[in-house]
Order: structure tokens, then C-alpha cells, then sequence
């Protein structure tokens, strides 16, 4: 498989070329002119642009490819308004190029827990964070809506906490539903998720949760 992978440079979205590159896909890494991006592999195509502004300039990386990763988001909270703005750019060069498979990572905070979540997090933690990072999380379901309404055959993918810790591979996943004490995932495993949907059907125009 081609991919095309967004956000190459941050966390979630460079793990998830190296891991590509490692199953054997061929990858197109998207980066910021001014990043230190410096992977080199054989398998890897690195087109940079000096930003993701424009759809007409994300055309080349778009070539030949069966499916787009998108690691971009918020990394602080003054980065409110990165989610939904970048992705709505990417979202138009996927329309005029007629590129359909898109996934996407969003946030478990955008939906409620589940019923079944112990009481702490029902009633303490998840509206202290929602409240604590309100801009954040409203730009990611903004982005989210674009999504849903757009004519891909999407998938977001929504983790809660993030830590840096290796891939395990052992994570649960949920179809439109976050998870029970589902607290943390690693960026890593993250990674593993999103390149795992890209070919269950079951996933397309979905919002999958994922969490350890």
C-alpha cells in the first residue's frame, strides 16, 4: 500500500511511518519546510511544504497514494485551531485528488465516557479536563464534523492520555464509543491503531476509541 502521512514530524504521526515503512507500505511523509525531519529509508518520499495552507500544494504528495494518516493536532493549548483549520486544507487537496481513505486522530475528551467508566472519571476527570482545555477539544470536534461530512471513507481515531512509552500492540479498541478505564495509550500504539483500521471496512465512517 501507498500511504501519505500528515504530521510526520510530530509524535503519533512519525511513529506511524517508521511503522508503516517497517510493514513493507511505501510512504510519503509530509513535513513543514522548516522541520528536522531526516528520516531515510528507500521505501520513503519526503515532500515538504511551508505549510498546510493550500490544497493545490499538497497535490504531489497526494499521487498514486490508496491512503492519508493525519497525526496533526494541538500539542499546547495556544495551538487551539490547528486541528479543524489544517485538516479542512487537507480535506480539499483529498476531494480534487479523489483520494478516499482517511484517517485521522482525534481525542477521547470529544465524546462522554462510557456509562460503565468508574465514578471519578464520569464525574471528576472528564469535565476537569474538558473544561481545563475547552478551546482544544471543541477545535478537534470541529474537525471531526468536517470529517463526517466530507466524502471520504474516513475513520478518527480518539486516545486519551498520551504517554511516550514503546509499542505493545496491546490496546483495546471501540467502535463509536470510548473505553471503560481507559485512561492512557502510547503514542506508539496509537500509531499501530490508526495504520490497523486503514483496512477494516467496519472502521470506515467511524470513530474508533482506543486506550491500554
Amino acid at each position: 500500500m501507498k500511504l501519505t502521512v500528515f504530521g510526520a514530524s510530530g509524535g503519533i504521526g512519525g511513529l506511524a511511518v517508521r511503522q508503516a515503512l517497517d510493514s513493507g507500505h511505501k510512504v510519503t511523509a509530509v513535513v513543514r519546510d522548516s522541520s528536522g525531519f531526516d528520516l531515510d529509508h528507500p521505501g520513503l518520499e519526503v515532500v515538504r511544504v511551508p505549510g498546510l495552507t493550500d490544497p493545490t500544494a499538497l497535490e504531489t504528495a497526494l499521487d498514486g497514494t490508496d491512503a492519508v494518516i493525519s497525526g496533526l493536532g494541538p500539542r499546547r493549548r495556544k495551538d487551539a485551531g490547528v486541528a479543524s483549520s489544517t485538516t479542512r486544507v487537507i480535506l480539499a487537496a483529498l476531494d480534487a485528488t479523489g483520494v478516499r481513505r482517511f484517517v485521522a486522530v482525534s481525542a477521547a475528551p470529544v465524546a462522554p465516557p462510557p456509562e460503565d467508566d468508574g465514578w471519578l472519571n464520569r464525574r471528576v476527570l472528564h469535565p476537569l479536563i474538558s473544561a481545563l482545555l475547552r478551546d482544544i477539544y471543541a477545535d478537534v470536534a470541529t474537525m471531526e464534523d468536517d470529517i463526517r461530512r466530507s466524502a471520504t471513507d474516513w475513520t478518527v481515531v480518539r486516545p486519551p492520555r498520551l504517554t511516550n512509552k514503546p509499542l505493545s500492540g496491546r490496546y483495546r479498541m471501540a467502535i463509536n464509543a470510548n473505553l471503560p478505564h481507559g485512561y492512557t495509550i502510547s503514542r506508539a500504539d496509537v500509531a499501530h491503531a490508526m495504520l490497523a483500521v486503514l483496512d477494516d471496512p467496519t472502521t470506515i465512517r467511524t470513530a474508533v476509541g482506543v486506550a491500554r
